[in-house]
Formats: structure tokens, sequence, C-alpha cells
């Protein structure tokens, strides 16, 4: 029997901690298993990553007890955790319980589910005849399939071009060799239909995730996958994770979606996470997207990825005809300033008059986006953050968005005692109220965080919708990807622009995906199908070319101007924070950082120390440093011993993130 374990705990220490065996346990330590361990004056939950029969340590203290009869890590899950503490600033324990449900990290090994979640309701469905493009497609995934071999394919294919029906013909391959998959999505919540076409192909066969399952739920689902019930995961980025046995295929749809980055510790992205789970698995991984990432297009350009495209939707139907409202012209020309256009009007109002159906996105909650005293030019911002605050007219409130302090209206303003107060900006709710007064007939229905935070809120609403019991939803971005409604006609970006005026490198392409995205809600039919888009700017080429639904034309833009500023797909980015609630003590350990990077790494490509673009957040004082390499790991390797010991002052908190979605 083995005499000693080698343990990894879930504390930010990058080493292994060396226990003894006592005869007593109850069951036999393995590679994989759950162990308590007596941790300084504590009992800890630990994670065996190595076997012994010699001590390392002089006297090592015994174990307490092994909780698992079976491993809940298997070998690939410790390596590729292992991968993640070499690549994203965390220990090996901290990667590690990423992996497993908040239950099994507190070392239960079973949990009864008080409330059970709501059964999926669904029609079984076959497959459908692939077309000409569809089936080239498919041939070249499967072909790599049958040769049991590890590649990325991109697979760029525009909206409603059918990628859904090649994920599950590809998993149906994957299932027929005894094998099994994961298909991750930006959020499952958000994207029902694509469960439920899962669920409609392959049945019990299905195991789902979500943020809003209980803990309870989730462990169930994660117990279904570990013994093998369920075979095919779809979830969000912790579903990379599933204890699956023998995987043989992993999908990430929407590949260029912000949420696949974990903002805390592990601060992984899903995507590459799950290139590395295929390398080690050695199995074939499909990025989808009607909008790659210019990261994932630049090494598809490059032939590091194998790109395979759809360029035609389904029935060969015709893209939506994209109308740009000049919002410049339009105050000129109208009086009341009103924030719905006359020709976003008109469409909305043929379209109504024709019992049809419409969306309209803006990516903004709330009534006014904020404050402005007109005498003295005052914002009202968040006591904690950066913010302005929102004022929601539902509840007669201002709340921050970031931190979610909330406050009465003010009248008076509190820099000059004026009273010269304007609720400026629009958001999802001044949308909805203008709509219902210009359409009073019309049955209007908001999605936005503040109307959907209840459970089921979100089905409730699109269920309605594909009953047509409601004529428009006024919505976010979880209206913005991965809806498929027939009767859908008509689709509206209200403020097109206001993701290009934020202070990231990445605002161009995020506005070219928006439009595009939202835009391809509509004409999924042979109702054919108009979208409207509002902005300021309609010569920038990010909305030019997401009107004429032109990847390739805004990617050859945007690759060129990244290439001359220097940023990503052409360097990695890392971005070290600090933050304190004193400003000056973050300025001055910022500044220190800097210089000790300078001295350690020479000749280092460095950004800063710059403030955070919101300077101050949930009341800490943010400073950044953005180090620029040419690869993940080597930038890695730099750093790591660079920062190493590096004392931060009183107060001050340090955060590394490699491949930041925000600067």
């Amino acid at each position: 029997m083995t005499k000693y374990v080698e343990v990894i705990t879930s504390l930010p220490i990058d080493r292994t901690f060396q226990y003894a065996v006592p005869d007593n346990v109850e069951y036999s330590p393995e590679i994989g298993k759950r162990v308590h361990i007596p941790f300084r004056s504590t009992k800890r939950v630990g994670y065996i990553v190595k076997l012994e029969n010699k001590p390392m340590v002089e006297n090592p203290r015994p174990l307490i007890d092994v909780i698992d009869e079976e491993p809940i890590f298997t070998k690939e899950l410790i390596d590729l955790a292992g991968w993640i503490k070499d690549n994203y600033f965390c220990s090996w324990g901290e990667a590690l319980e990423a992996m497993i449900p908040g239950p099994l990290k507190h070392g239960k090994i079973s949990m009864t589910t008080r409330v059970e979640e709501e059964a999926l309701e669904v029609v079984p469905t076959e497959p459908h005849k692939p077309n000409r493009e569809q089936k080239k497609v498919l041939d070249d995934i499967h072909k790599c399939l049958d040769e049991k071999r590890h590649e990325v394919f991109l697979l760029h294919g525009i909206t409603g071009s059918g990628k859904t029906e090649i994920y599950l013909q590809a998993m149906e391959n994957v299932l027929s060799k005894g094998k099994s998959g994961v298909i991750l999505v930006p959020e499952i919540s958000l994207t029902p239909q694509t469960v439920e076409r899962f669920a409609s192909r392959f049945g019990d066969k299905v195991a789902v995730f979500h943020s809003k399952m209980l803990q309870s739920a989730k462990f169930n689902e994660w117990k279904r996958i570990k013994d093998g019930e369920a075979r095919v995961v779809v979830g969000p980025r912790s579903a990379i994770f599933s204890p699956l046995e023998d995987p043989g295929l992993f999908i990430v749809d929407e590949e260029p979606e912000p949420s696949y980055k974990q903002e805390d510790v592990p601060r992984y992205h899903a995507r590459d996470v799950a290139i590395e789970r295929a390398r080690i698995s050695n199995a074939p991984v499909i990025l989808g997207s009607a909008t790659p990432s210019l990261e994932s297009y630049h090494k598809a350009m490059s032939g590091a990825y194998h790109l395979i495209e759809l360029t035609q939707r389904i029935s060969e139907k015709e893209l939506p005809k994209v109308k740009l409202v000049d919002m410049r012209m339009e105050f000129d020309t109208r009086s009341g300033k009103t924030v719905v256009s006359s020709v976003m009007t008109d469409v909305l109002r043929k379209d109504l008059a024709k019992k049809q159906q419409a969306l309209i996105f803006l990516n903004r909650r709330g009534f006014s986006t904020f404050v402005l005293c007109r005498k003295c030019g005052f914002v009202m911002k968040c006591p904690k953050c950066d913010s302005p605050m929102v004022f929601h007219k539902t509840k007669n409130e201002l709340i921050c968005h970031y931190c979610n302090v909330r406050m009465a209206p003010i009248e008076i303003c509190p820099d000059c005692n004026g009273d010269y107060l304007m609720y400026k900006g629009t958001g999802t709710q001044k949308v909805e109220t203008e709509l219902k007064k210009i359409f009073p007939e019309a049955r209007i229905e908001r999605m936005d965080s503040d109307t959907m935070s209840k459970r089921g809120a979100h089905d409730k609403v699109l269920k309605k919708f594909t009953k047509h019991e409601l004529d428009i939803i006024v919505g976010t971005q979880m209206i913005a990807k991965g809806l498929d409604f027939p009767k859908v006609t008509m689709v509206g970006v209200v403020s097109a622009d206001a993701n290009l005026n934020l202070p990231d490198f990445r605002s161009g392409e995020r506005t070219f995906n928006l439009i595009t995205q939202v835009a391809g809600r509509a004409g999924r039919s042979d109702l054919g199908g108009e979208v409207v888009v509002q902005t300021f700017t309609p010569e920038h080429y990010a909305i030019k070319w997401a009107a004429k639904h032109d990847f390739h034309s805004f990617y050859s833009e945007e690759v060129n101007a990244r290439r001359e500023l220097l940023f990503p797909p052409f360097v990695t980015l890392a971005k070290i924070t600090l933050r304190s609630k004193k400003e000056e003590n973050v300025i001055k350990s910022t500044e220190r950082l800097a210089k000790l990077l300078k001295k350690k790494i020479p000749g280092i490509n460095m950004i800063g120390p710059v403030p955070s673009p919101m300077e101050k957040l949930r009341g800490f004082y943010r400073w950044n440093i953005i180090v620029k390499g040419e690869d993940r790991e080597t930038l890695v390797k730099k750093i790591k011993p660079a920062i190493k010991g590096f004392r931060k002052g009183p107060g001050v908190f340090m955060a590394v993130d490699i491949d930041p979605m925000t600067m």
C-alpha cells in the first residue's frame, strides 16, 4: 500500500505538501481523489497528485481520511490544471478546484435536490440533409474524427448558415464511436434554443449547466457526466472541465464572446483551455462564429487553424437589408429629440401591420444613463466607483451598474446647489417607454438583467414570443445571439456606436460583432427581413462593414490597425492591476513595480503605469501596467520571476491577467 501522498490545496501556494497515509483509512489513496488533511491548525480538503513510498520531508503528518471511493479527477484534467497554472498566474490547486461544483470543494460526496429543475420540453428531431457547403465542412470534420487526431477547426459561417446542424452531426459521429463531447455556449440562460436543439437530438444523453442552476442541481449533473450517463455536455465556460472519461470532440460556439474569459482566479480563457484539453485528449475542436475573433481568424490565415466556411444561409435565404440612420441628421430635422428614429418607427409600423415581430437592441439598461447639471456640468457618479449613476424609472432609483449602490433621485445639484438637473442618455427602459407611447396597441416586453433576474424569467418571455403573444422585445445583449424566430422580420439597433467610445483596442471589433449578430436575428424565414441601425458615426469602418455583412473587409482594416499599434493578434498582453482604498498607496506601488519590471526584464515592451479606464471601482483605486510579449508562454516565464517577492505596500492588492478582454 502507498505510504505517502503529495497533496495540493486551493490556497494560492505554488507547491505540494506530503502526508503519511494511516493504516485505518477507508479508501485507498489514488491520484485524483480528495483527502481531508490537517493544515496548520485547521482541517482542509486537498487533492492527491502523486503517490510516494518514501518520505520527502522529516516526519510527514498523517492525513485525516481519503474522501472518495473513486477519483474525481482524471489524469487528463490534472494535467490540464497544470497547464492553467503555468499560463494564468494561479496555483495548481486553484486551477483544479475551478473544475468542480461547489459542494465537492467542501468535501461532500452526495447532495439532495430540494427544488427540482424544470424538465426541458423537447420534441425529438432527425438530422437535416446537409446542403453542399455543410457537406464539405462535415467531410473535413468527420475525416479528422475517423483519424483520431487533434486539429483546430475555425468554422466561419454567416448568421443562419446552419452552424448548429454542423455541431449536431459532428457530435452524432462522436457518439457513434463510443466517445463523448462538450459544446460551450456563451451563457446557457441566454441561448435556450441551442440547448433545446441538442436535447431534441440526443435526449437524456445531454447534461446542461448554467449560472442560474442551484448548486445541488449542478452537482447532480456533474455526477451524471462522471458516471457516464450523460455523454454530451452543453454549458458556459466551466463546462470545459466536465469529468468525461473519453472526450472525442470540443465545440466553442460564438468563440469571440468576452464571457469565455474568467475574471477571477484562475483567469483562464475557455476557448484556449478547450484547445489545450483537445490536444491532451488527441481530439478535434471546432471554434464557431459568424464573426470570428481577430486572434482566431489570424491563426486560420497563417495556417495554424483549419478554416472551414459557410457563406450561404440555409435554403439560400438572403441576408437582411441594413439601413443606417445618421442620428445627427435625425436630431437636426426632428423636434422632440426622440430615441427612436422616424425610419425605425416607419419600419416597425409596417412590420406590426403585417402581424410580424421585431427585436430592438440597446446595450444599456435603465431609463436615463446619467444625471447632468446644466449649470455647472456636474455628473452624478457612484460614491464607490468612477461610474455615472443610472436612473431606473420603474424603481424610481439611481443605481450603479458595477457595485449596485442605490440612492433616491436628486433634484438639487450637490456641486452648485442649482436645480438645472437633466436626466440624459438612453437605456432599455426609456426605449420601451417610448415604443409603448408610439404603438399603444403593441405587446412589448423588455429583456435585460433588471427584468430577467428571477429564475426562468428568460425562458418565460421567449416562450411568449415564440407563441406570438408578444410583438416586440426590447433588450440588451441577451437578445443578440442564438435566437431563431421565423416571424422576426425587423431588428433595430438603437445606439450602434456605444462601444466605439470605450478606451479599448477591441471596441471596433465588439461593435462590428454586435451589429452583425443582432442583424442576423432577422429574415431567418421566407418572410425576409430588414435591419435599422441608428448611429452618430455611420462612416466608421466597423459600422459600415457590419451593415454590408462583410467580415473580410472589416478584418482587413482592423488587422492592419492592430499590426501598426502592436496589439493582439501580433502580441500577447499581460495586464497587471494594483488596487487599494488609498489612491496614494496604489500609485506609489505601481510606480515601484514598473521600475522593477524595467530592471528585471531588459527591453520590456510596457504601457503604463496608468489609471484603469474606470479608475475607482467598488471603493478601490486601480492602476494598470500592460506588458506586451511574443507569446503567452514566454511572457509568463518572464513576468513570474520578475514580480516574485514584490512588496506591494500596505493595503495594496495585485492581480495579473493574461490575455485580458478589457483594458
